[in-house]
């Protein structure tokens, strides 16, 4: 399909776009099988996304970030996706939601400590919130942490924590207050601390991406590590999630856009009763219907990230946008498979992979229904 220049977006965008595309179609996309395959991707390459300065984006310059906006992370979102596998896309970007509360809320030392590594691709960054009981229930969360002197002693367990198997650092949430919002607190965990033990979880699908359960036994942590005030965390959560959501939804586009793409090359090639699939007016109709969802999809976040950027804070919007994102995902993955047919059945090709994904999204970041509770809430239709 033809590329145009989206309004709001400046040349250096562009450029950003042009430099991760290249990136994704090059090193990761043919790749992707192969690593799906092995349940794994090399760990080099955290360095050469360091390296292109993806992994710095949006980060602090005296650290080792690059200077970025919300249109500048919507495109790498969306241009990562092309890398054709979602497990590889979370796992090499998990740093972009673990490490934001260490920029934000960190302390100076802790800062220049752990962020130069991280933005380097030298370590590895997680996020670990998820529960066994609780799954999105933030405010509920059971693993405890008690001050005995200069540390934090952890007690509990998170789960569906993607990089929780290799990461060398791991934001994690924890109550060391009274029950509810009021009581957490985020905690950097180092992943070599004693009393942390980790189980890996299989997946239907993101394969290439290792998720795991972690247990914290007595896991001793420097109280220096500490992100914000202590019973503070929650809105440090929250203003994660925003950014989290429209990481989802760019991933989400991006991966739509495949799914059409192989769905079109597919029905220009494969012929049936004398022509091609696209003289079918059933499947060219099909392909519309795809496209329909992506454009405006694509006008839709295009329009928050210019939004955000602005400094607004469209909490209910962002909620939606992600739930539009994800269904247009699952729409265009589920109709690539069908025009492809028996092909779309077979693992090696991209539609295949990106149907076993379509779930996780529509889950993480907050599940679907949890979505649009939110979104209620915030347009306060609830008071």
């Amino acid at each position: 399909m033809a590329k145009r220049r989206r309004p709001f977006y400046s040349d250096e965008h562009e450029a950003l776009r042009e430099t991760v595309r290249q990136f994704a179609e090059r090193e990761l996309a043919p790749n992707a099988q192969a690593w799906d395959d092995a349940g794994e991707f090399p760990r080099e390459l955290y360095a050469r996304a360091g390296e292109l300065g993806l992994l710095g984006l949006g980060f602090p310059e005296a650290h080792g970030g690059i200077e970025g906006d919300p249109l500048g992370a919507l495109v790498l979102a969306e241009e990562i996706a092309r890398g054709a596998s979602g497990g590889l896309a979370a796992g090499l970007m998990s740093h972009g939601i673990g490490a934001p509360p260490i920029a934000n809320f960190g302390s100076e030392e802790l800062k220049a400590r752990v962020l130069p590594g991280i933005l380097a691709g030298e370590k590895i960054c997680a996020l670990a919130i998820s529960e066994p009981s609780g799954g999105s229930d933030v405010a509920n969360l059971q693993t405890v942490a008690r001050r005995e002197g200069d540390d934090y002693i952890i007690n509990g367990q998170k789960t569906f924590i993607t990089s929780g198997m290799r990461a060398d650092w791991i934001t994690t949430a924890v109550r060391t207050g009274d029950t509810g919002m009021g009581g957490v607190s985020l905690i950097l965990v180092p992943g070599d601390a004693a009393g942390l033990e980790r189980t890996s979880l299989p997946k239907m699908g993101w394969w290439a991406s290792d998720t795991a359960t972690l247990y914290f036994d007595e896991c001793r942590v420097p109280a220096a590590n500490l992100l914000g005030s202590e019973n503070a965390g929650f809105l440090v959560i929250m203003h994660n999630f925003n950014n989290e959501r429209m990481h989802i939804a760019g991933l989400a586009l991006g991966f739509s856009r495949l799914c059409l793409e192989e769905a079109l090359d597919w029905a220009k090639q494969r012929k049936t009763f004398g022509k091609p699939l696209v003289h079918h007016q059933v499947l060219r109709h099909k392909l519309v219907d795809m496209m329909q969802r992506i454009v405006a999809l694509e006008s839709t976040l295009d329009t928050l990230a210019w939004r955000l950027g602005k400094g607004e804070v469209p909490v209910a919007e962002v909620c939606m946008a992600k739930n539009q994102a994800t269904q247009c995902f699952e729409f265009c993955a589920k109709e690539a498979v069908q025009i492809l047919g028996g092909a779309g059945y077979i693992r090696g090709t991209v539609s295949e992979r990106l149907y076993r994904e379509t779930k996780v999204l529509s889950i993480g970041g907050g599940a679907e229904e949890i979505m649009k509770e939110l979104a209620a809430r915030q347009m306060g239709w609830l008071r």
